[in-house]
């Protein structure tokens, strides 16, 4: 059995522009702020998401992070970003993915791997959010 001391609380992503990002994600998924503020002199936002927390805030002195590489298809069906560490965050959408993925094209959203049937049958995608984030959508 999982250790139920252990819950998920959030993702937290560094941003050129926390406002322009944490927007994108109100837009694009209709995700509400939840908290605007600041952290160690930085901008700190926290945005909701479905009941998920994503911070998103600025570069603080001394940082100079540098852009990872973007996600990409590769030969067997599989997309990865070729580097360690984090390489995605996934949400289950309970709706029409097919639909929505239309929507999200309509407003410029740019989808490193399109609509697919994944390795379970179920549709999913991954779409190129703000600061180089990749998000996989799979419908649930």
């Amino acid at each position: 059995m999982s250790n139920p001391a252990f819950k998920f609380d959030h993702v937290h992503i560094i941003s050129e522009n926390p406002h322009a990002s944490a927007a994108w994600y109100v837009e694009m998924f209709g995700a509400t702020i939840a908290r605007d503020g600041t952290a160690y002199g930085a901008p700190q936002i926290a945005v909701d998401l479905g009941g998920m927390t994503i911070l998103i805030r600025g570069k603080r002195a001394g940082e100079d992070p540098v852009p990872g590489t973007p996600i990409r298809p590769y030969a067997g069906g599989f997309s990865s970003h070729n580097g360690l560490g984090t390489d995605h965050f996934g949400f289950m959408y309970r709706g029409d993915l097919t639909a929505l993925c239309s929507e999200l094209r309509a407003k410029g959203v740019q989808f490193p791997v399109e609509l697919k049937k994944g390795v379970g049958g179920s549709l999913l995608c991954y779409v190129a959010a703000p600061d180089g984030v990749s998000i996989e959508l799979m419908q649930c």
